[in-house]
């Protein structure tokens, strides 16, 4: 399944809790989107998450349902890290 990385901006900062964190992943599942994980700025104002989707029509129609913005979403094609290289 193709991956993603979602950039979400927030007007206030992120506060996350177990019930609102079940709540995305419900919806996320019956749009058929898996969220992997996350990282927070230092301001907690954006994310950078990564998911996997069939596209990217099925992150935003999550995206929408949970009431969150997805601001950039770009497909990933191959990782690539420092210790390939060693």
């Amino acid at each position: 399944m193709p991956r993603y990385v979602i950039e979400r901006t927030f007007a206030q900062q992120l506060g996350l809790t177990k019930q609102a964190v079940e709540g995305v992943k419900k919806v996320n599942e019956e749009e058929g989107v898996a969220w992997i994980f996350s990282f927070l700025s230092a301001d907690k104002k954006k994310t950078y998450c990564l998911y996997e989707a069939a596209n990217p029509e099925a992150i935003r129609a999550a995206a929408r349902r949970n009431n969150l913005p997805a601001d950039v979403i770009i497909e990933i094609g191959s990782e690539i890290g420092p210790s390939m290289f060693d």
